[in-house]
């Protein structure tokens, strides 16, 4: 069982990225790339994370504009899929790059401070 639902969160990924390129023109949801979904075992439901490109603003726009359009991005979804029901979607932004970045940016900083440790050693020396 587990296998069937982790295909098909593959798939409705794929599906849900294609609809909102292709199919939602509303221009307050910026650039949005699904980065993962979570369906449930007894597929009633689905997490869809989402990563926005912009501010805190503008990532909070985009989520509310695509909670306002879940009921169209469902029925795709199901007419693509063909599932007897489709899963109730839930939008989440996806906050791992964000952290990942921000690691990121901390090892660089520790880096640079032991660079600079490390030269003034040496030029003691």
């Amino acid at each position: 069982m587990k296998l069937r639902t982790e295909r098909l969160s593959l798939q409705m990924q794929k599906e849900i990225s294609d609809i909102l390129q292709t199919q939602l023109k509303d221009p307050r949801i910026g650039f949005v790339t699904v980065t993962g979904v979570e369906v449930t075992n007894d597929l009633s439901h689905a997490k869809v994370y989402i990563s926005v490109l912009g501010d805190h603003e503008k990532r909070q726009e985009s989520l509310l504009s695509l909670q306002r359009a879940k009921g169209f991005i469902r029925t795709e979804v199901g007419r693509r899929i063909r599932m007897r029901t489709s899963p109730e979607l839930h939008f989440k932004l996806d906050e791992s790059i964000d952290y990942s970045e921000r690691i990121g940016h901390v090892l660089q900083e520790i880096a640079h401070n032991d660079k600079m440790t490390n030269d003034g050693v040496d030029e003691h020396e």
